[in-house]
């Protein structure tokens, strides 16, 4: 027999002490480690009763091992875990991993608290992640998409946690996925320690056999490599947005198609070189043999040079709210910005390379090629008008553009953006309105005409009616981006 292990309990009006037979063997007889023990009778108050509105797993009341959200006396937040009497009849090899478990504490990691073995029961009791799960957040999102640099936040977070529990010479993790990364109220990834936890008697590791390491496979054996390659599936799924199973994902990258991997949704809000590296990264974690994939170190440091955003917290990247902090930070396009901060010669520089492209297809009387002779005169107005603008002569370019709208019908937005910004290199910030409105009419979802409402309405100290409508602005480009932009009725602009 080794050296005995005692865990040991500071007391509290919270936590009752564990009785002698909670002595286990294990590890350095100079080694102590305390960990709360709470009564059932604690944690029935916590979670209602255990009752099913308190489910929070995504496996539902009825799985084998359901996970409750509780609050305690004191106001804290808790994940109750509650386990089968089968997967752990002799409470001291489940005292044991507790142990374990619990003093591998870690900012990046949801950890546990305390644990609960009375009568035929047993509980672990973590931290409490208010904001749901990286599953929601990449596969179910509502609002908004991941960003890149998030996804990026999530991958290196995870893996130095997973680094953190190698270094310590613990057990594996088990079953690593998407379900398994959560985020705090601050909306870091955090991961959580129940997957420290392995289950004694059910034989299962790995929920879907798919995305199991090889090794997993032919021996039924989690070994440390077996992480790696589980986080190698994870960088698949936050790159693609999707459930790519490893060996599809792996012909990919051997066939040079590794941009069919990368998700729609981050179609030009990443370089090609920061992909690539992060498909190479998750090629090496998913190398068939265990002694040829990387170690954690190496990863993490893999991981440290492509992240971007250092600077903006997680609630900001994730649209989380947080305090008195709004909901969503405003993500807006090079013009927004400009608008925003009312750059005028921004604007302007922007408008010229933006060109007639939003009229481009548009069955109306704006082909301009198109037009007979007898329209030349009313063209020349234009082609006068585009001159001014560009020379940045504003007042004669308003003069030309408006000989040209005058002297027929129109269903060009672009001139009226064009001259909405003439008004407003000339203050007149009432005429600008007029004409970026007359633009949303045009074109009802057409961002341009969103922010130059915006530069407007902020010309005319309209604020909080400019902030509005640079969201509005915003969440065209968003809609764009994914493809699902509608109309805007007309109503709905006039009465903005």
């Amino acid at each position: 027999m080794g050296t005995r292990f005692c865990l040991c309990f500071r007391p509290s009006n919270n936590i009752s002490d564990l009785n002698d037979s909670a002595d286990i063997e294990a590890g350095n007889e100079n080694e102590k480690y305390w960990l709360p023990k709470f009564s059932l009778d604690q944690l029935r108050a916590a979670t209602s009763g255990f009752s099913s509105h308190n489910v929070v797993s995504e496996h539902g009341e009825k799985g084998p091992n359901v996970v409750y959200k509780g609050k305690l006396e004191d106001g804290r937040l808790i994940a109750v875990k509650r386990y089968t009497l089968s997967a752990w009849p002799d409470s001291r090899p489940f005292l044991e991993e507790a142990r374990v478990v619990g003093r591998l504490s870690n900012e990046h990691l949801a950890n546990l608290i305390g644990f609960c073995v009375e009568d035929d029961e047993r509980f672990l009791v973590a931290e409490f992640m208010p904001n749901a799960t990286l599953f929601k957040h990449l596969f179910q999102w509502e609002t908004q998409p991941m960003t890149w640099a998030m996804r990026l936040r999530v991958a290196l977070y995870v893996a130095q946690s997973l680094d953190c529990c190698s270094s310590k010479g613990e057990a594996p993790y088990h079953d690593l996925n998407a379900y398994r990364v959560m985020f705090d109220q601050d909306g870091n990834p955090r991961l959580s320690c129940f997957g420290l936890i392995k289950n004694s008697t059910d034989g299962k590791s790995y929920t879907n056999l798919a995305f199991a390491p090889p090794e997993f496979l032919r021996t039924g054996r989690v070994i440390p490599e077996s992480m790696v390659y589980s986080f190698g599936t994870l960088l698949l799924n936050l790159l693609s947005g999707r459930h790519i199973p490893p060996s599809h994902a792996l012909d990919l990258i051997r066939d040079k198609n590794f941009l069919m991997l990368m998700d729609s949704c981050l179609e030009g809000h990443f370089s090609n070189d920061d992909g690539t590296e992060l498909v190479r990264l998750a090629s090496k974690c998913l190398q068939y043999e265990p002694h040829n994939r990387p170690n954690f170190k190496y990863i993490v440091s893999a991981l440290v040079p492509l992240q971007e955003q250092t600077e903006v917290p997680s609630y900001v990247l994730m649209g989380i709210p947080h305090g008195n902090i709004p909901p969503k930070q405003t993500v807006l396009s090079p013009l927004g910005e400009a608008c925003s901060r009312l750059d005028l010669a921004r604007i302007h520089e922007i408008l010229l390379m933006i060109g007639y492209k939003e009229d481009e297809g548009d069955q109306t009387e704006l082909s301009f090629q198109m037009w007979t002779d007898q329209m030349q005169e009313r063209l020349n107005f234009k082609k006068h008008g585009d001159a001014a603008f560009r020379a940045k002569e504003f007042a004669s370019a308003i003069d030309f553009y408006t000989e040209f709208i005058d002297r027929g019908s129109i269903e060009s937005g672009t001139l009226f953006a064009r001259r909405c910004l003439c008004y407003l290199m000339s203050d007149m910030a009432q005429e600008a309105l007029g004409d970026a409105m007359q633009a949303l009419v045009r074109h009802p979802e057409w961002p341009t005409a969103f922010y130059l409402q915006a530069a407007a309405l902020k010309s005319l100290g309209l604020d909080n009616d400019a902030e509005q409508t640079l969201k509005d602005g915003s969440s065209i480009v968003k809609l764009r981006e994914i493809g699902q932009c509608p109309t805007i009725s007309n109503t709905d602009i006039v009465s903005t």
